[in-house]
């Protein structure tokens, strides 16, 4: 029997590599879509590691604006499954870069999906959506779910929405197996460092040893539901897999603010946060995303997913990482 073969756009980032890990261990050929980079260690430095590993990992330049490079990899690769990682994934800075940020993660879903259903129609199509499509909309019991409106407040939302409805406008109309997995926040030690949680792990550790003296952020006060890549690559496959293409919410249900987060992590380190931690208006986003809290529980009675990290072990896992780095 012959092996699955699945393309991942972004298989560079956080997500991408977890999820090409998996998938390796569960007998796949794994291609992966990457953009250039003028340094090259920044495209392959999460990934690298596959290589040595595997002959069932192999990787294309391209692009998703850039569509003859969507028809050459879709040809070549033929996939059973695909899922559609790439985006512009920084909220904060999705305000400084606005129409880039629209191409890339609306227009780019539109250009794999055409390519998606003129070359291989009977594959299935994951697409990474995201909770802030969800913007400050929240139900009366402080949750969001499939049914919550989605009011985005960030250049990055509103194209997220876009990507997500044309998900299902192609599913419907043309009856391909497409779904979107909403993803509420997840971190692991593979995060940028300028995203907040890695930016926090990895700052306390350096003031812990004496390499910094303060951390500079932007709003204390904004509550997120935190969980782990690794476990949130499982329901992507898990969503993909599903008899039924249908999109699916996929979170741990427990809110933390930032400030949460900087207690949590600078105590482990023996340290008050207090003493150490700023606010710089720089790192404020024109319109703030207050709270996001997730309401995962049709993926855990339809597909049986649970989540194995804890917000506590997560960022365990992340200070042990920096702290042997450093």
């Amino acid at each position: 029997m012959s092996k699955k073969r699945a393309l991942i756009t972004g298989i560079g980032g956080q997500d991408g590599s977890y999820l090409a890990e998996y998938l390796l261990e569960n007998n796949y050929e794994v291609y992966g879509m990457l953009r250039r980079h003028s340094v090259a260690e920044n495209q392959n430095d999460r990934i690298k590691h596959l290589y040595d590993k595997s002959s069932d990992i192999n990787g294309f330049y391209g692009d998703l604006l850039d569509i003859p490079s969507l028809y050459r990899i879709f040809n070549e690769v033929k996939p059973d499954e695909v899922y559609n990682l790439a985006a512009m994934s920084h909220v904060r800075i999705s305000f400084d870069i606005p129409s880039f940020t629209i191409q890339t993660n609306a227009l780019g879903v539109l250009n794999m999906l055409e390519v998606y259903r003129t070359i291989t129609p009977k594959a299935r199509f994951y697409q990474a959506s995201s909770s802030e499509m969800f913007g400050n909309s929240v139900d009366s019991d402080g949750v969001q779910r499939l049914t919550t409106p989605m009011n985005p407040v960030s250049p990055y939302g509103c194209a997220k929405v876009l990507g997500y409805n044309l998900v299902r406008h192609y599913r419907h109309a043309y009856g391909l197996h497409a779904c979107n997995g909403i993803l509420f926040n997840h971190e692991s030690p593979r995060r940028g460092t300028n995203f907040v949680t890695n930016k926090v792990v990895k700052t306390a550790v350096q003031i812990k040893k004496g390499l910094k003296n303060q951390l500079e952020l932007g709003n204390l006060d904004s509550y997120r539901d935190w969980g782990h890549s690794k476990d949130y690559v499982r329901a992507m496959h898990m969503i993909l897999n599903h008899d039924i293409p249908e999109d699916f919410i996929v979170a741990t249900g427990k809110t933390n603010s930032v400030r949460d987060l900087c207690e949590v992590v600078f105590s482990k380190l023996d340290m008050d946060y207090k003493d150490y931690v700023t606010q710089n208006p720089l790192y404020m986003r024109p319109e703030e995303l207050k709270y996001l809290k997730g309401d995962a529980s049709k993926i855990h009675t339809t597909l049986g997913w649970q989540p194995s990290y804890t917000f506590s072990t997560m960022l365990d896992e992340m200070i042990n990482h920096w702290v042997n780095i450093l």
